[in-house]
């Protein structure tokens, strides 16, 4: 790993997609999201400041991936410290696993809305880490909310493919919030505001954060649930937890130390994708070969099939001996070792789970040393596609991530329950410096996305930039092969077939196979880097 080619070789670009600062850098997945970061710098604000701004923010313009109905994740590294915070939902009280129809209506409509986590979380980080006034943190989102912001060509596709959903609720709440006229797509370069969302906030930013949990917020979510028949009750609310902080779980890849989120999160699958990756020298990766495809693809079936058969409850996974286990060299190496010249048959080949959810990530460093990862998401694009009446929010749709087959699964769904998750935000350290944070949406392609961005860091020495723009795969447990196919050579493609794998083309720089955005303390110069992904609408910037 050759430090001064991947920091020297990064250059800022005039689309906002790679940004250099003095004074830190704020990447996110919609440019006023990252200004309203960028300003809390300017105005002295930490990195915690910044990120929280941001996430509020990311909750009005990009509402089909996140907001306040939805569920967050954060990992930081503050004045010393790295923290996982466990920003779960919870199941309501009266949801009962034989009052929800499994096939219908945990996807979409009011019953399958968790408790959401993500006003408690970024109130939290606030209250906790930051230092700015709560009200100047919300004063962006409530300008965005009520000037409004121009629909992108991204989220005109996205509300044209989600049309049926959302004319399909009865209530068509969620229409009537996001859809022109209640009934159509908004054309991209159209404004769209927000007023009662901009309401919603302005409660907040003067009653803070209890202000969503209790009191006439509360009980407005308690009636429109009774209403639409929810599960959802003002109870749920008042006693939704503040998020848990967890130590993080870290391995090292080749000289970089990552920390990532434990349980409920699949940081640990991106750890053992990478221990198995270590097998291999570095350059394997650095020149692409059909055999590398291969290889690469194994290890994301080997690592997700992990994730799926061995789900940990995150208040006992502290207690057992995993470091002897999944995260071990031994075990990664005999996984590894099983590694075939065709797709491995004893793995099994029908899908255990596909869909299409979304989320957002950000990525902040300030010139303090802090620095912040968080994930949040609604689950499904736009969420339950049912919003709260007169607060203008969409419900998230959680109840689609907790089993419903096994009672003994830590994420089974009965009252109080926590959703699974497939985040894995990470802080990576270089001379034991924090050097780069880093995050994906992308539900069960987070952990390829993230393993992929990385190895083109370091095993190849690419610039982020370069490591954001380059092909990706993802390879599900059944050997479905979803890859961006004009950007890999036909031959590679014909061999991965042969070899027994379904493959799946996608477009270039497919929407489906994550968003990169990251952030760098470049070592060599001093400067900030940051990235957003092409793939998505955002931008990175500093102050």
């Amino acid at each position: 790993m050759k430090l001064e080619r991947i920091e020297g070789r990064f250059a800022p670009t005039d689309d906002g997609k790679c940004a250099v600062s003095d004074g830190g850098m704020v990447s996110t997945a919609f440019p006023e999201a990252t200004e309203a970061g960028v300003e809390m710098l300017r105005q002295g604000g930490n990195a915690i400041d910044a990120a929280v701004a941001s996430a509020f923010a990311l909750g009005v313009c990009e509402p089909q991936a996140s907001g306040l109905g939805g569920q967050t994740t954060a990992i930081l590294h503050y004045k010393g410290d790295t923290i996982a915070l466990d920003g779960s939902s919870r199941v309501p009280s009266l949801a009962h696993i034989d009052r929800i129809d499994k096939k219908t209506q945990r996807f979409q409509g009011y019953k399958a809305a968790t408790v959401p986590s993500t006003p408690a979380v970024l109130g939290y980080l606030h209250f906790r880490y930051g230092k700015l006034d709560w009200s100047e943190i919300l004063r962006p989102a409530i300008e965005i909310a009520r000037k409004g912001y121009r629909i992108t060509p991204l989220q005109h596709n996205l509300q044209k493919r989600e049309l049926k959903k959302f004319l399909s609720m009865d209530s068509l709440s969620g229409a009537k919030y996001f859809l022109k006229e209640g009934n159509k797509p908004y054309e991209a370069g159209e404004t769209f505001v927000q007023e009662d969302l901009a309401g919603l906030y302005d409660h907040l930013a003067r009653h803070g954060v209890k202000g969503f949990y209790t009191g006439e917020i509360a009980q407005q979510i308690d009636e429109d649930m009774r209403f639409h028949e929810g599960f959802l009750r003002a109870e749920d609310l008042a006693l939704i937890p503040w998020p848990v902080e967890r130590k993080p779980i870290r391995r090292s890849y080749r000289k970089v130390k990552i920390f990532t989120c434990p349980p409920p999160g699949a940081g640990r699958t991106l750890l053992l994708v990478l221990q198995m990756f270590k097998n291999m020298p570095a350059k394997f990766f650095k020149n692409p070969t059909a055999k590398m495809y291969h290889f690469m693809a194994e290890t994301f079936r080997k690592g997700l099939l992990n994730h799926k058969e061995r789900p940990f409850d995150p208040n006992i996974y502290p207690q057992l001996p995993h470091d002897k286990t999944i995260l071990s060299l031994e075990f990664a190496r005999n996984l590894s070792a099983s590694i075939r010249d065709e797709i491995d048959p004893s793995l099994p080949l029908t899908e255990l789970f596909t869909l299409n959810n979304d989320t957002t990530h950000l990525s902040v460093m300030d010139k303090e040393g802090n620095a912040i990862g968080i994930t949040q998401s609604i689950e499904l694009v736009y969420g339950s596609k049912v919003a709260a009446r007169g607060l203008g929010f969409l419900y998230n749709n959680y109840m689609s991530s907790l089993d419903t087959n096994d009672p003994s699964h830590p994420y089974y769904l009965r009252p109080n329950a926590i959703p699974w998750s497939s985040v894995a935000p990470i802080i990576a350290f270089y001379n034991n410096q924090p050097w780069l944070v880093a995050g994906s949406p992308g539900s069960e392609r987070i952990f390829s996305a993230m393993s992929q961005f990385l190895s083109h860091i370091i095993d190849k020495d690419q610039p982020i930039s370069e490591a954001m723009l380059s092909p990706r795969m993802h390879c599900t447990v059944g050997g479905k092969l979803t890859l961006e196919a004009e950007r890999f050579e036909p031959g590679v493609v014909d061999y991965l077939s042969k070899a027994g794998y379904k493959i799946d083309a996608r477009e270039d720089y497919s929407f489906y196979l994550g968003a990169i955005h990251a952030v760098l303390k470049s070592q060599t110069t001093g400067q900030f880097q940051g990235v957003a992904e092409i793939r998505r609408d955002g931008t990175a910037a500093g102050p």
